[in-house]
């Protein structure tokens, strides 16, 4: 008897499939194409040779976990603790998974927002709890309303997303404190944060859960080096909670993956000293801007991008045709590859919205704008 019998090949793999099949432009994944900083390549191929690829220390290799420490300190004013607060997983969706089975127990409610990234439903699914899908606004802000109404008695567990794929969208400050004057209420919840995107975002300011003195202490933030770091291959990502949550969630990482890739623990320990994350932001606001003045006259609607490397249009002036099939026709008729909202939501909400993937190079962006002005 499978414990998800309603999951089938992921839209990611059907769209990228039938994109390589028409040789279409894929901005449908969310990976970059473009090449990784020289200096980790030149860290990379001087560290390959030496003694460090036995196992790590099961929570991170020492000297990484000082880094992040470091950066968190720097980034957000909070003083973590080395041994006791932070987890090096294998990527964030393996934090995330690990997050979601520690704390969620048979019948336990957790609240997922839609559109929402597609691990979490079947995290909770596995781990026996119930997702309760809580839709956002039509503008894709948090509907506070809604997620007070959803929780009950048996809610464990909400799910931020911010910076939120697939939108890009991120919270404000209204957002948390609206947030935070619900939970005072329901003091059992815990949250868990994906801050995968923390290190991209434009119009404002990441508001990161290590800065909400009212919620940390609830909180269990997951992080990703994939994305900040634009590897997304290496999977390695890191997860920051107070010790009474992370003392539990290491009991489960040891006996989901005990520790993570030596070598690119390694690697990224070392480049950390040299990479600045605000360099990262810039990076992909120009690439956002680029794509958005490149598509600006075409009949796509841009919908706000705050951060992550997602640019959500609307296509109401093309087509009437659902978002699965327009997406399927863009491939085969235009040549260019996204990934149809509905997919995001447990409903398969269809407003007519497509996800592109900026996280390409210039001359891809160009490439794939001139097939989508033509439509």
């Amino acid at each position: 008897m499978s414990k998800l019998p309603n999951i089938t090949t992921s839209i990611f793999s059907v769209m990228s499939q039938l994109a390589n099949q028409h040789r279409a432009i894929n901005l449908s994944q969310g990976f970059p194409n473009f090449p990784e900083d020289q200096r980790l390549l030149q860290i990379s191929e001087r560290i390959i040779r030496e003694n460090i690829h036995q196992y790590t220390p099961m929570a991170g290799l020492p000297s990484l976990l000082e880094k992040i420490a470091n950066q968190t300190l720097n980034q957000y004013g909070r003083k973590v603790n080395i041994a006791t607060e932070i987890l090096i997983t294998a990527g964030a969706t393996q934090g995330v998974f690990t997050a979601i089975n520690t704390f969620v127990n048979q019948g336990d409610e957790v609240l997922i927002l839609d559109p929402s990234y597609d691990s979490y439903e079947p995290s909770v699914l596995v781990a026996g709890g119930k997702p309760v899908r809580v839709t956002l606004n039509d503008d894709y802000t948090s509907n506070f309303n809604r997620i007070e109404s959803a929780i009950s008695t048996k809610t464990k567990m909400i799910v931020i997303n911010n910076p939120h794929n697939p939108t890009g969208r991120i919270w404000t400050e209204s957002d948390f404190e609206a947030l935070e004057t619900i939970l005072e209420k329901h003091p059992q919840i815990l949250i868990l944060g994906d801050e995968v995107y923390e290190y991209i975002t434009f119009t404002q300011p990441h508001i990161s859960f290590n800065t909400r003195s009212k919620l940390v202490e609830r909180t269990i933030i997951a992080s990703s080096f994939g994305k900040s770091l634009h590897v997304t291959g290496w999977k390695v990502g890191y997860l920051i909670a107070p010790e009474h949550l992370m003392y539990e969630m290491k009991k489960v990482h040891q006996f989901l993956v005990f520790s993570v890739n030596s070598f690119s623990q390694h690697a990224i320990s070392e480049y950390l000293d040299l990479i600045d994350f605000s360099e990262v932001s810039k990076m992909y606001q120009r690439k956002r801007d680029l794509f958005q003045n490149l598509i600006k006259d075409s009949r796509f609607e841009l919908m706000p991008c705050d951060g992550t490397y997602f640019q959500v249009v609307n296509y109401t002036q093309i087509s009437n045709k659902n978002d699965v099939d327009f997406a399927k026709e863009l491939i085969v008729n235009h040549g260019v590859a996204s990934i149809p909202i509905s997919v995001f939501y447990n409903d398969a909400t269809d407003r007519h919205m497509l996800r592109f993937c900026f996280a390409k190079t210039d001359e891809t962006l160009m490439a794939a704008a001139e097939k989508l002005n033509r439509i």
